[in-house]
This record gives structure tokens, C-alpha cells and sequence, in this order.
């Protein structure tokens, strides 16, 4: 098989996986344009608006804490299967209810699918995808997210003409690529190393060399047995010295992408422009969501382009740097009254875009790259658990934190979490760019601050 099959081949299943990403994007962003119309018809106390917006959340806590055990014991792609599913009932559950009860129950259960694909999705493609690859098109996953945020904007903005009655229609429409994601997947492959482990050594070399060619597919096969054969496969493993270091990483930086604040834009976009800047009319503030979902498209497509050629650490901390600045700038302009929406808006879409560049893309690479292949599946439970629990305090908190503190202060508070993040990567994060999962595996065992250098 010729190399150019083998990467269609790849790019062919990454695309795949990559859809669960689009549905990502789109429920948790899609609650941005229907907040306005929910808190009109429900009459949502601001404490209501952060519960609606949180119910999504809570729910990927729960899919992202169990995800990896099933992962682990049924295989990375039949658990996806699942999340097709429930994507599919959620989409059409959240269009239907007639109480905030109903509603936070749809959403609930889209979060499950959303914890676990979040878990799911980058792992699966590190498994699938050559070293050389690798991180492109982990971040593919990530384009595959910023796609579908957009798309949610765009339809947002499109339904916002048809009147309050609109946001039904808006949660509905994420049932088309549900469906269409459980026919897709089962048309590619398990993921060779989880073959592997389960003993199908057979069919993992197949998948291997449909990607790498026969040669190099036996030379990976006997790394990823090699590499089993030397690991416990229990969570003690990961509390020793070289794993424990990637696990405490693996959690900051799950964090920090969150409470850094660009879900803040995300889920509050549209009611900080309707709310806080004055003459702004409902379709307005939609359509300024659909200016940020482009800036967001397009600074992703840059990190796919980088992400492999200058690896993870600089992206990392160029985005940090610039969210810091943005953050910063945003909070400045709620000092002025009224504040300028030309201000707001540019410090929005560069947040956006400094978010997209780095923070976005390259967390995820590294969370499906740090860890030895039979405890992947737990480890990345734990940082996607903190990821998302950050991410559902981050919500939670939003309204009564600017309300408390001022709008300013609350992103003064996200400006300085942007630092801590740049300090973090700068000091204490190692590059992975080129090296094969086995290869950092055994760099990790070896001590990952003196063996793979922090530059």
C-alpha cells in the first residue's frame, strides 16, 4: 500500500472520530444564541440562567469519569457508538421540554456524550495516527469542535428571525450529524493498541499496516507489546514518580483551560453583548457570535498547520500570553459606561483567537499523548474529569461572578489565570512534538524533565 492510500486511509478514520467533536461544539455552544429565548419563556432568575447553561456540564463530568473504564474494557469505538445515541436523544429532548427540569434532563444526557467523546475522540486518533502526524490530527478533532461552534451560531443567527419559539429548532438540529455519526463509525476500525491489549494482535496489525505500510506496522506492533508487557495497568501506576508528574500536568493544564474564562465568551457571548451593551438587539449579539465562530475557525486551521512543525510549548504559551492581554482589555472596557462595543468585540475575537491558536488545540494533543498505553484510557479520565469540572465551576459561577466583583474584576481574575498558565507551560511542560506514544511512555519512566528537555 502506498503511502498516499495509508495517509488517506488515516485521515479517512480521523475524520470519523472527529465528527463526535463537530456534535461537541455545537451543543455546548448552541445554549449561547437559545439562553436569551430560554430565560424569556422559563422567566430564569440569573442563578436558573447559570443552572440551564451548567445542566450540559454536570453531565460530561459523568461521561468523561466513567468513559475511560469503558473504553478500556469494550474498545474505543463501540463506547462512541453509545455516544451517538445519546447525542441523538438529547438533541431532540432539549427541543421538546416544557420546564427547566425537562430541559437540564436533555441536557444532562448530551453531556454524557460529550464527557466521553471529549475522552474518547483524541485518544482514539493518537492511537490510530503515525508519530509524525499525530498531532495534526488530534487537533483535527479540535477543528472538528470549532466547526461545530460555528455551525451553532450560524444556525442560532439564521433561527433567531423566526421569533422567541426559534430555540427548539436550534437544539434539534444537532440530531442530522448525530445520526450520521453512529452510521460513520461503523466503518472504521478499533484502535490498534486497545487490539492489542485485548489479545486481537492480528487484527491490530491489520489497522497498523493499512496506516503504515506492513514494515513499519510490525516494528509498531512489537513497541505497543513491548510496551503493555511492561505496565501494571492499575492507577498505582500512575501515582509513581515519572507518571505521577504527567498526571499532576495533564490536570493543570485541564484546568487552566478552563478557568482561563473562554467559555465565558462561548456560553455568555450573546447576553454579554445584549445585556451589558447597549442598543444591541438579539439578532445583533447572534450575529457577533458568528464573527467570533470564524476567528475561532480560522486561528484553529493556523495551529493545525504549526502544531507539528514548532510543537506544542511555544503555541501553549503565545496563547496564553495573548489571553492574558484580551482578558485584560475586556475587563477594561466594562469601566467605561456604556462600554464601547468596539472594545468588547475586538478583545473578544482576539481572546478568541489567541484561545484557538494554543490553549484550545494543544491541551488536547497532550492529554492523548502523556500517558503508558493500558492506563491511557483512566489517566485521561482524570484530566478530562478536572477539565470538565473546571469548565462546569467556570459556568456555574459566570453571572454571580460579575455580579459580585463587576464585570472587570471577573475578567481581571481570568487575566491572571492566563499568566499562571504561561508560567506553568514555560517551567514545568515538556515537548512531545515527533515521538511516538511508546517513546514518551518510556521517556516519562526515565524522568521527563532531564530526558525530553523543556525546550
Amino acid at each position: 500500500m502506498s503511502e498516499a492510500v495509508s495517509r488517506s486511509y488515516v485521515y479517512l478514520v480521523s475524520m470519523v472520530a472527529a465528527i463526535s467533536g463537530l456534535l461537541f461544539g455545537f451543543d455546548i455552544a448552541v445554549i449561547n444564541g437559545a439562553i436569551i429565548y430560554l430565560r424569556q419563556e422559563f422567566r430564569l432568575t440569573e442563578v436558573e440562567t447559570e443552572a440551564a447553561a451548567s445542566s450540559l456540564l454536570a453531565g460530561c463530568i459523568v461521561g468523561a469519569s466513567i468513559a475511560g473504564w469503558l473504553s478500556d474494557r469494550f474498545g474505543r469505538r463501540r463506547t462512541l457508538i453509545w455516544c451517538a445515541i445519546l447525542f441523538a436523544l438529547s438533541a431532540v429532548g432539549a427541543a421538546l421540554p416544557h420546564t427547566l427540569g425537562e430541559f437540564a434532563v436533555a441536557r444532562f444526557i448530551g453531556g454524557l456524550a460529550i464527557g466521553a467523546a471529549s475522552l474518547l475522540a483524541p485518544m482514539y486518533i493518537a492511537e490510530v495516527a503515525p508519530a509524525e502526524i499525530r498531532g495534526r490530527l488530534v487537533a483535527l478533532n479540535q477543528m472538528a469542535i470549532v466547526t461545530g461552534i460555528l455551525l451553532a451560531y450560524l444556525i442560532n443567527y439564521l433561527l433567531s428571525f423566526q421569533g422567541p419559539g426559534g430555540w427548539r429548532l436550534m437544539f434539534a438540529a444537532a440530531a442530522v450529524p448525530s445520526v450520521a455519526f453512529f452510521i460513520a463509525l461503523f466503518f472504521v476500525p478499533e484502535s490498534p493498541r486497545w487490539l492489542t491489549e485485548a489479545g486481537k494482535t492480528e487484527k491490530a496489525f491489520h489497522v497498523l499496516a493499512r496506516v503504515n505500510g506492513s514494515e513499519r506496522a510490525k516494528a509498531e506492533l512489537r513497541a505497543i507489546e513491548e510496551a503493555i508487557a511492561d505496565e501494571s495497568g492499575s492507577l498505582r501506576e500512575l501515582m509513581q514518580p515519572g507518571y505521577r508528574r504527567a498526571l499532576l500536568l495533564a490536570v493543570a493544564l485541564a484546568v487552566l483551560q478552563q478557568i482561563t474564562g473562554m467559555n465565558t465568551v462561548l456560553f455568555y457571548g450573546s447576553m454579554i453583548f445584549k445585556e451589558h451593551v447597549t442598543g444591541q438587539s438579539d439578532s445583533t449579539a447572534l450575529g457577533a457570535n458568528v464573527l467570533i465562530g470564524v476567528v475561532n475557525l480560522v486561528m484553529t486551521l493556523v495551529a493545525l498547520k504549526f502544531v507539528d512543525q514548532h510543537g506544542r510549548r511555544p503555541l501553549l504559551m503565545i496563547s496564553a500570553a495573548g489571553m492574558a492581554v484580551s482578558q485584560l482589555s475586556l475587563g477594561a472596557a466594562f469601566l467605561f459606561s456604556p462600554p464601547p462595543v468596539w472594545m468588547i468585540l475586538a478583545s473578544m475575537l482576539f481572546c478568541v483567537a489567541s484561545f484557538a491558536v494554543g490553549m484550545g488545540p494543544c491541551v488536547w494533543v497532550l492529554l492523548a499523548e502523556m500517558f503508558p498505553n493500558r492506563v491511557r484510557g483512566r489517566a485521561m479520565s482524570i484530566a478530562t474529569v478536572s477539565l470538565w469540572t473546571a469548565c462546569f465551576a467556570l459556568t456555574m459561577t459566570f453571572l454571580s461572578l460579575a455580579k459580585a466583583v463587576t464585570p472587570a474584576g471577573a475578567f481581571w481574575l481570568y487575566s491572571s489565570m492566563c499568566v499562571l498558565t504561561f508560567w506553568i507551560v514555560w517551567k514545568l511542560t515538556p515537548e512531545t512534538k515527533g515521538r511516538s506514544l511508546e517513546e514518551i511512555e518510556k521517556l516519562w519512566k526515565a524522568g521527563a524533565s532531564q530526558s525530553m528537555g523543556m525546550r
